[in-house]
């Protein structure tokens, strides 16, 4: 809301707006039986109400300082109710806190019969989806298939007790799994060291957890975005490829793949292996059962009824196969299966993390690139559907949710779990009502773990790899990665950069890329932030950017300049200082070449608005006292407009407002007024 009345820039309209503004004035004080003012006691008048309203800007409160707001975030971390809870009873204190950590006491006491009735059919659904690709995933991460099977078990039921998603279904991914598999097996080798290879997987969980955990309770969820949305984007369909192509192994019936996971190496991997160790049954196999769980999610896209229909074709296709490869024998001509499957409840494996091993240190910084990813993947999900639901998703009690649930999982023989995109889309399809649908496909799992594994002896290992390239279709998405290209140029630079440091380098690699190339973009806006000229808008008091609006209209001999940044720091003062300098000498000439030389034509002013500025530092400080004796020494005045809290307390301290003279203002228009009356009074 501006304060002050801002006259036209034209003489002829300022003058009659004066009169008006006169006459008005003169009506209202003589209905108020007040004596008429005179020209100078109105002028005096204005002057006064100007200088008012600079001290309103000059007197501020001191602002908070370090202290109040590091001890202001954490109570707002430790005690995200505010003051709440010092109008409760303890007792209602702890409920609400224990309600805070587990939502599902909040919705349980309204839970009915027919939410049930959606919630089963839709966990049932969800756990012949499941089953097939957790088997799958296992492989993917270089563990036995039964792994893949207990992570589908534990998290899910600790999640859907502190969760607050109701759709988002959780387990193994490929992502995770691939990403895992990729660091871990630079360290233990998982075809000569299994058991070593298996430690290390729990150990990377626990401190995943651990990570996830910290982030929800301290509120760090920030950390997470430094994976951008572009980058995520790229990140996935880089390794959606690699993926598929290390499904080559088991499409195609190849006993050793590369544990190198860049394309290069993959297909010369594969290549190597075509000419002497391929089977054409294993490939006739996997092929068909893919096409058919694709023919299937092609009718269940045109038909929404038959939403149960790709969900149970990969089930369908491993209980189809194994039976023919059993009645046929083809595990006899070359058809590869998985042999036994460790059945049973999740044994605890407590003490196979390796807290204090040698290789801790690298665990470590698997666990923390694990838990950003899995984060990320899972919050991106769980937003997604709730925002079709209509509900908010809080994250950092997601977060929470995650770390525990990976905490638990690592002490029960889970490896990282997170939210699934694919099985999320079959829970929501399903009708899923709530987290329960998560709890019975937990428990239809676990039922198979105790009854049915010996029945998946003769399964072949095609058909995981058949179920696993199925599902990475959906982690492409080129539409998305057009729309980053039209609207940002440099997010596609992220997520190209991170697709193509997957693909041609590592996982971890493609991932720093994109992280780099993110920060990369923050550092060239901070450093080289964008400086704009301001004009008035006729028949208003605003004051926008000439470029943006070019009817906006410059005030002769004064320069109104924007910066477009929110800090005025070490990093981008000297350029600022330059970049202002310039645009004086440049707007300078402009006006003398409008003016034909005439002396109304030399600029007299600058204003600096510092509307944008949240802050700034002492190197900003020292660019704006150059910036003003450069200014002085060529007979132009400098003005500050708008300063926030921060600023104008730290100018203050270091009395940069006493070299200015005082010339600072509340508004734009302010400043521009001020000037104008003053050359009015001198001429």
């Amino acid at each position: 809301m501006h304060l002050a009345l801002h006259l036209p820039m034209n003489s002829s309209e300022r003058r009659r707006e004066s009169s008006k503004f006169s006459q008005t004035l003169q009506t209202t004080m003589a209905s108020m039986a007040i004596e008429p003012c005179t020209a100078a006691e109105m002028a005096d008048l204005e002057k006064n109400s100007q200088a008012e309203k600079a001290k309103w800007v000059m007197n501020a409160p001191e602002p908070p300082g370090l202290w109040c707001e590091l001890m202001e975030s954490i109570r707002d971390t430790c005690f995200p109710q505010g003051n709440k809870f010092s109008s409760l009873k303890k007792q209602q204190c702890a409920i609400s806190v224990l309600v805070g950590l587990f939502p599902i006491l909040h919705w349980c006491r309204n839970y009915k019969a027919t939410k049930f009735k959606n919630d089963l059919l839709a966990g049932l659904t969800l756990a012949s989806l499941c089953i097939p690709q957790s088997i799958g995933y296992a492989t993917l991460a270089k563990l036995d298939p039964q792994y893949g099977l207990y992570t589908s078990v534990v998290p899910p039921l600790i999640y859907a007790l502190m969760g607050s998603s109701r759709e988002i279904a959780i387990g193994p991914v490929a992502v995770i799994s691939l990403l895992l598999s990729s660091m871990i097996e630079k360290i233990e080798d998982p075809v000569a060291s299994p058991i070593a290879y298996r430690k290390l997987a729990f150990t990377a969980t626990f401190f995943a957890g651990i990570f996830q955990a910290s982030f929800g309770l301290f509120r760090l969820g920030f950390l997470v975005d430094f994976l951008s949305h572009s980058a995520i984007v790229g990140f996935m369909a880089g390794a959606a490829i690699i993926i598929g192509l290390q499904q080559l192994k088991g499409l195609l019936g190849i006993t050793y793949l590369t544990n190198k996971t860049d394309v290069v190496s993959v297909i010369e991997a594969v290549l190597r292996s075509i000419h002497h160790s391929w089977n054409p049954h294993n490939f006739i196999l996997g092929c068909s059962f893919l096409s058919f769980i694709l023919i299937t999610r092609y009718l269940g896209r045109r038909n929404k009824k038959l939403f149960w229909l790709p969900a149970i074709a990969p089930l369908l296709s491993v209980v189809l196969s194994t039976l023919i490869v059993y009645l046929t024998r083809a595990d006899k001509h070359g058809v590869k299966i998985l042999q036994h499957i460790k059945g049973g409840l999740n044994p605890g494996s407590v003490h196979q993390l390796q807290l204090n091993g040698p290789h801790s240190g690298e665990v470590i910084k698997i666990g923390l690139v694990a838990a950003v990813v899995a984060l990320t993947e899972a919050i991106a999900v769980g937003r997604s559907f709730a925002s079709i639901k209509g509900y908010h998703l809080d994250g950092n009690k997601e977060m929470v949710a995650m770390g525990f649930m990976n905490i638990v999982g690592s002490f029960t023989s889970c490896y990282l779990a997170t939210g699934s995109f694919s099985r999320t889309a079959v829970n929501f399809s399903a009708g899923c009502e709530t987290v329960v649908s998560n709890i019975v496909m937990a428990l239809t799992v676990l039922i198979s773990l105790e009854l049915f594994t010996r029945l998946l002896y003769y399964t072949p290992t095609a058909i995981l790899a058949s179920i696993i390239l199925s599902a990475l279709p959906g982690l492409i998405d080129l539409n998305e990665a057009y729309y980053i290209w039209k609207v940002d140029k440099l997010d596609f630079l992220a997520c190209i950069g991170a697709f193509f440091g997957v693909l041609f380098a590592s996982v971890e690699i493609g991932l720093l890329v994109a992280v780099l190339i993110s920060f990369a973009k923050i550092v060239v806006i901070s450093i080289r932030p964008g400086i704009e000229t301001l004009g008035r808008l006729p028949r208003t008091d605003l004051f926008c950017d000439i470029d943006q609006y070019p009817m906006a209209v410059k005030t002769p001999g004064v320069l109104i300049i924007r910066v477009k940044s929110s800090f005025l720091c070490f990093a981008n003062a000297n350029s600022i200082r330059e970049r202002i300098m310039r645009w004086v000498t440049e707007g300078e000439e402009e006006e003398q070449e409008g003016y034909k030389g005439n002396a109304r034509g030399r600029i007299q002013l600058v204003i600096l608005d510092m509307s944008n500025l949240m802050s700034t530092d002492t190197s900003g400080i020292a660019s704006l006292e150059e910036l003003h004796k450069k200014l002085v020494s060529v007979g132009i005045e400098l003005a500050i407009a708008n300063p926030r809290w921060q600023v104008i307390h730290k100018l203050r301290l270091a009395e940069f407002v006493r070299e200015v003279r005082g010339r600072v203002f509340l508004t734009v228009g302010e400043a521009v007024d001020a000037c104008l009356s003053t050359r009015m009074a001198t001429i």
